[in-house]
Order: C-alpha cells, then structure tokens, then sequence
C-alpha cells in the first residue's frame, strides 16, 4: 500500500527536498503541496491524503489552526507536525490540535520517513530529544511525575504500549497477560489519570515523555 502524503511548508526549497526524498521511497507518494495555511486546508479537502505533513509557523493561517480545521473536515488524514521548535509548549499545542506526530527539521531523514510510516498506521510518534527531556524536567510544572506516581510498574508498562498503539491482545502476548488482565490495567489506567479516551491517552504519553523519542508501536 502506497502512503499518500501532502506536504505544508512555507520554504520552496524545504518542499521541493522533502519531495524527493518522500518520492525515492516505493510505498510513499506526495499528492500535492502548499505554502500556507488556508492553501494546506483547501489542497488536503482535495487529494485526501494518508499523512499531512505540516510544519506549525506558516503566514497568514498557521499550521495549529489549520490542524484543526483538517481533522475537523478529513479525520482519516494524520498528521504529522515537521518543525524548527523543539520547546514543550509547542509540542502540546500540536497535539492539543490534533497531531499524531512531531519532528524537528533537524531529525535525520530516516527518521521523518519512520515518522509518516507511524503515523500512516494511527501511531503516535515523536522524535524530540529536547522536548521529552524539559517536559520530564518540568514535571514539577505539569504535574506529570505526580500523575505518573500513582500508577503501578503494571500500569505504566500498559500505558506505554497502548500510547505506542498496541492492541489488547498484542499487550497481552508481550507482557504475558490474558486479554482480560490488560482490559483491567487499561480501566485503572485511565480512571487514575482522568482520561476518557485512547486520543487524550496518548495526548498524556507525548506530554509526560512516555513515549519514548523516536519510538512508535512496530
């Protein structure tokens, strides 16, 4: 199955590699490309695509709001975020907006390729270094460290994998579990943090450093 992408940056010549690169790759295809916000959104409603990758400073309309109005309108394509900042205020915004994923520019290109191949699946994926390190170092501020505390060495292991996009039965078979054990550890998991939905679980992942850089479900 070829990955059909869609590329929103305001750099020509950022798009132009970025093409190349995506187009070398046999199960990847760019659809089509923009500069701006309002032109990402109309090209997107268009072709479709699999995977949107958007970079957040863009003129006019920027890439937080036109996430939102993409996953509004075509919530089959994900998104992944490509961008300069690395700062954790952005990074939840993003997700907050509705990206599945979050790169910096200066990742290495094999790992913006795994990046679009995780997200194309609906995995979670980061590879921020900078960004995981400061949001567990301001785990004071954010109340992470407090809300990771309460968990079991369990349910952090069921948390993790089910942010990296594990299935029931496959956390099972991993951590040697019946179906059922998980299901359990999933409940508690959520009641304990407040959450509602595997969406604001993974939301919780990317925030705290759960996730590991660079690493999404195989």
């Amino acid at each position: 199955m070829t990955i059909r992408i869609f590329l929103a940056d305001d750099h020509g010549v950022l798009r132009g590699g970025l093409r190349a690169l995506i187009n070398a790759q046999s199960d990847m295809e760019v659809v089509g490309d923009a500069a701006d916000g309002v032109s990402a959104e109309r090209g997107i409603l268009e072709t479709n695509p699999d995977v949107a990758v958007m970079d957040i400073s863009m003129p006019g309309r920027g890439g937080l709001e036109t996430i939102v109005a993409v996953r509004q309108k075509r919530s089959m394509t994900r998104v992944l975020v490509l961008t300069v900042h690395d700062e954790p205020g952005y990074l939840r915004a993003a997700v907050q907006a509705g990206a599945l994923g979050y790169v910096v520019k200066s990742a290495a290109d094999t790992e913006l390729l795994a990046a679009i191949r995780a997200v194309a699946c609906g995995r979670a994926f980061t590879d921020i270094p900078i960004v995981s390190s400061r949001v567990a170092g301001r785990a004071g501020e954010t109340g992470c460290t407090r809300a990771i505390a309460v968990l079991s060495d369990r349910e952090r292991e069921v948390l993790g994998l089910v942010a990296e996009g594990y299935a029931n039965r496959e956390i099972a078979d991993a951590l040697g579990l019946c179906v059922k054990s998980v299901e359990t550890y999933r409940a508690r998991v959520m009641e304990k943090l407040g959450l509602s939905t595997r969406s604001d679980l993974v939301r919780f992942a990317l925030e705290c450093g759960v996730l590991a850089a660079g690493k999404s479900a195989s």
